[in-house]
């Protein structure tokens, strides 16, 4: 049960908003771009997570990633690494609001009435609630819904199956071929939830490599069946993936398929936030309440300042922050590798790493170039 928990906080960590904005970017940049994307974006991902989870599990002491990155980079990197952290933090938990809301008033809003400002709250108290209440309450949270986000998805396939259309899939766009970056990355990056899963699984004798293994692939195995199936059975993709498949599935479909999207944003918002709040709690010696309040405030103010379209969010946030925050884990290896090598003898980091780190630099060069072009 332990592993089950732990897998569940890994998968809804990094099964959230990304899912959505996925078939948007295929539509786009074309489905075998997309698939290409994620065969070599879930390597990255893989080995980003494993070389993370090396550095908890080697550590004594808990920290949160501007912790570790003090311990062995110095405070003058922990300064850059918590800006970093919070700037990419904030992002996904203001896109987790934007779309939840959305989705929260799609479902509910044609019954209940009131406008998505009401239900973006009403989403928003619930999740700070069980931020509030810690990992515990969490875990269990993510388990169970987890099992009902696998049964919707299911269901989702068999009532859309017929309807899908293969000359959906030949489009392709030049113009579009890095499009999916950011959108890709963000989607399967997981390392803020490391620490936790390590405080979940200690000394029960599960691997947390393995956890890692298992959650990623499950994870680009759920994005590419999702994306498959709102790419083929829509007439135009959608924004939020699931609007445009109301011609082809019915109206009840629909509104399961925003169920099925309050529960991914709603899982991923209350782990992250947790994160979050921690890293403020344990790394900066804030205190725990304001922790709290800082964590989940802070989103909300960026919401209603007008910051509302999600696509945009979450490619800048994963381009940006976790392209950064990739280059800084690479560096902060290395160093964990001098000083703690592994049986006691040496050990130099793989100079694929640092290769690595110019993809990740390349990917900000692009978004800002992307950003900017935008602005003209």
């Amino acid at each position: 049960m332990k592993f089950l928990k732990a897998l569940a906080v890994f998968l809804g960590t990094i099964i959230g908003v990304g899912i959505f904005g996925l078939p948007f970017v295929a539509a786009k940049a074309g489905f075998f771009t997309v698939f290409v994307y994620f065969l070599i974006m879930a390597g990255i991902a893989i080995a980003m997570n494993i070389i993370y989870s090396e550095i908890v599990l080697g550590t004594k002491k808990l920290h949160r990633f501007p912790g570790y990155v003090q311990e062995y980079l110095g405070i003058r990197w922990k300064k850059l690494t918590f800006v970093v952290t919070a700037f990419g933090l904030i992002g996904a938990l203001l896109a987790y609001l934007i779309v939840g809301g959305q989705f929260l008033f799609a479902y509910f809003g044609p019954l209940l009435g009131g406008d998505i400002i009401l239900y973006t709250l009403f989403f928003f108290v619930l999740g700070a609630y069980l931020v509030f209440r810690g990992v515990k309450s969490i875990s269990s949270v993510e388990l169970i819904l987890l099992g009902i986000i696998l049964a919707i998805l299911v269901l989702f396939f068999i009532k859309a199956f017929p309807f899908i259309n293969l000359d959906n899939f030949k489009t392709f766009d030049p113009g579009y071929i890095f499009f999916p970056y950011g959108v890709v990355l963000f989607s399967l990056w997981g390392t803020s939830v490391i620490p936790e899963i390590k405080e979940m699984i200690d000394g029960s004798g599960f691997s947390l490599k393995k956890i890692i293994i298992v959650g990623i692939i499950m994870s680009v195995v759920i994005y590419l069946f999702f994306i498959y199936v709102v790419q083929g059975a829509s007439a135009v993709v959608s924004n939020d993936a699931i609007s445009g498949l109301e011609k082809s599935v019915g109206s009840n479909m629909i509104r399961l398929g925003f169920l099925f999207g309050v529960i991914t944003c709603f899982t991923s918002f209350i782990t992250l936030a947790l994160t979050l709040k921690k890293v403020l709690w344990y790394d900066f010696g804030f205190n725990k309440n304001l922790s709290w309040f800082l964590t989940c405030f802070i989103p909300l103010g960026l919401f209603f300042m007008g910051l509302r379209e999600f696509i945009e969010v979450i490619s800048f946030t994963g381009a940006i922050a976790l392209g950064i925050e990739g280059t800084i884990l690479i560096f902060l290896y290395k160093e964990f590798l001098i000083k703690n090598p592994p049986g006691g003898g040496s050990k130099k980091i793989n100079p694929l790493f640092y290769l690595l780190s110019g993809v990740f630099v390349l990917g900000i060069i692009l978004e800002v170039f992307l950003f900017y072009a935008k602005l003209i």
